[in-house]
C-alpha cells in the first residue's frame, strides 16, 4: 500500500522545500492542506503515515485570533498520543510542544538569519548529526518549553530549545532545515515588513542564503531522508 503524508501549510512560500522530493522518492503520496482555507477538522489523525506541520507568522497560542490553530492542536494531541509519525517545523514545532502540554511564548528577541546549531549529545546521535557545523535558517520570535518526556537535540544562544524528539516518531524543529536557499526571494518579499521592523538588510540575508543554502540543502536532505527512513522503527 502506498504510504501517505499530509502537510499543513500556513503561508504559501513556507512549504515543504527539500522535504517534498525526499517524500516522493520514498514513495509517499502527498496531500497539502492550507490552514484557514481547507477543512482541518475532517483530517483523521490516523489517516496518514506521516503528518508534517509547517511554519507561519502567527503565534501557536493565538487560537482565539486564528481558530484553525485549535483544529491543528486537536489533531496533534491525538496523533502524538498515538505515537504516529509527526514532524513540526517552526510554528509546527511550537504547536507540537503546546499539544504536548508545554508553554509557548515570545522569546527574548527575533532570531532571523543563518547560523549553526549547538547539538546536544542526543542530537549528535540523531539524524540532526548531518547538520553539525552547517548554518541553518532561523526565522522566529517565539519559543517554547521542552515538553515532558521529550529529548533536547539542539540549541542556539538566543533559543535554548531548537529541536526535540519524542520517541522515534516525533520531531520538532524550531529552525528551518527544510528551506531551499534558492527560494529565499519569496521569504524576503513575504516577510518584508518583519525584516524592516527587525532592522535587517535583505541584501545580507540574500547573500547569506547564497553562501549557506547549498550546504543546508545537502545536509538537510540527509537529515530528513534518514529520519523518514527510520519511522516506525524502535
Amino acid at each position: 500500500m502506498t504510504p501517505t503524508a499530509i502537510a499543513i501549510r500556513h503561508i504559501a512560500f513556507e512549504g515543504l522545500g527539500i522535504v517534498e522530493p525526499i517524500l516522493r522518492r520514498a514513495g509517499y503520496a502527498l496531500h497539502v492542506h492550507d490552514a484557514g482555507i481547507d477543512d482541518l477538522q475532517g483530517i483523521d489523525p490516523s489517516d496518514a503515515q506521516l503528518l508534517v506541520v509547517l511554519g507561519g507568522p502567527v503565534g501557536a497560542y493565538e487560537d482565539d485570533r486564528y481558530p484553525f490553530l485549535a483544529d491543528e492542536l486537536r489533531l496533534l494531541e491525538r496523533r502524538l498520543a498515538a505515537g504516529l509519525p509527526t514532524l513540526g517545523i517552526c510554528l509546527g514545532a511550537q504547536l507540537m510542544a503546546r499539544a504536548l502540554g508545554a508553554r509557548v511564548y515570545p522569546g527574548p528577541g527575533k532570531e532571523i538569519g543563518w547560523a549553526p546549531l549547538a547539538l546536544t549529545e542526543a542530537g549528535r546521535a540523531s539524524p540532526l548529526a548531518h547538520l553539525d557545523g552547517a548554518a541553518v535558517l532561523h526565522w522566529h520570535g517565539d519559543t517554547f518549553d521542552l515538553p515532558a518526556g521529550a529529548e533536547l537535540l539542539a540549541s542556539t544562544d538566543l533559543c535554548a530549545h531548537q529541536a526535540f524528539s519524542l520517541g522515534r516518531n516525533a520531531l520538532g524543529l524550531q529552525f528551518h532545515g527544510e528551506v531551499d536557499g534558492a527560494d529565499i526571494e519569496r521569504w524576503l518579499v513575504g516577510h518584508a515588513c518583519e525584516i524592516a521592523a527587525a532592522g535587517l538588510d535583505p541584501r545580507q540575508l540574500r547573500a547569506d542564503s547564497k553562501r549557506h543554502g547549498p550546504v543546508l540543502r545537502d545536509a538537510g536532505s540527509r537529515l530528513f531522508a534518514d529520519w523518514i527512513a527510520g519511522l516506525g522503527q524502535r
